[in-house]
């Protein structure tokens, strides 16, 4: 499956699901969190460099990316990434959780509110600006009011509010979504011509991965992904 991210080329998805990372100091509480009350099965660990660990979680083929940090978080203010839904089996009504951070997930019914994969819910400043990011220089499917679908993963505008703007994307709590592709400097490129600002210039990790970062109207960070795991070592 394919999201249109322009009329007249196609951005070609390394996978169908958005990932979402978060970034702690409390490692071992974290990981607690997400394997046993959340249920999320563990992938592998990888490191970012600078003293930080990545724990990577299976969610419904996407992946929380749980980043530890060996050193204190410098004290930004929150995103605007407010929480995450994940779709669930054998629920009969929203489940409201809160890891040890105070970071909200919410368990849901699979197809609940039309979430069959994750939901991530945004606080925004303007969602008109919003509007005109997701659908104009993403290219996300607009499937109802606030609400924009890539794969089977939903972005979704859940209020209004004060959002501080950071240029900073490693800080504590939800920070950032990443979206695999097979060409990260095509779509980067695709995305800055159609209005789009960056949050980080395409480079390399080893042979793991080329990605970059561009920011939405508030300076949220979404990734942008090629990872080699996904593209058949293609980088």
């Amino acid at each position: 499956m394919f999201c249109i991210w322009a009329k007249i080329v196609i951005m070609k998805l390394a996978k169908t699901h958005l990932d979402l990372g978060l970034f702690s100091n409390r490692r071992d509480e974290q990981l607690a969190f997400w394997q046993q009350t959340v249920g999320l099965a563990y992938d592998h660990m990888g490191k970012l460099g600078g003293g930080v660990q990545q724990h990577r979680h299976h969610m419904n083929g996407s992946i929380l990316k749980m980043n530890h940090a060996r050193a204190p978080l410098p004290a930004l203010a929150p995103s605007g990434i407010v929480g995450v839904q994940i779709a669930r089996e054998g629920l009969a009504a929203p489940r409201a959780l809160a890891d040890p951070d105070g970071n909200k997930v919410t368990l849901v019914p699979k197809g609940y509110e039309d979430v069959e994969g994750i939901a991530i819910l945004l606080r925004v400043n303007d969602p008109a600006a919003h509007d005109r990011f997701w659908t104009h220089a993403m290219q996300y499917e607009r499937v109802g009011d606030g609400r924009y679908r890539c794969g089977d993963s939903l972005i979704v505008i859940a209020e209004q509010g004060k959002v501080a703007s950071s240029e900073e994307w490693r800080g504590p709590g939800y920070r950032y979504t990443t979206v695999q592709v097979w060409d990260c400097l095509s779509e980067y490129e695709g995305i800055l011509a159609r209005g789009g600002r960056s949050g980080g210039a395409p480079r390399l990790l080893g042979d793991t991965v080329r990605f970059a970062f561009v920011v939405d109207p508030d300076s949220n960070h979404i990734e942008i992904s090629q990872r080699a795991s996904l593209t058949g070592g293609r980088l």
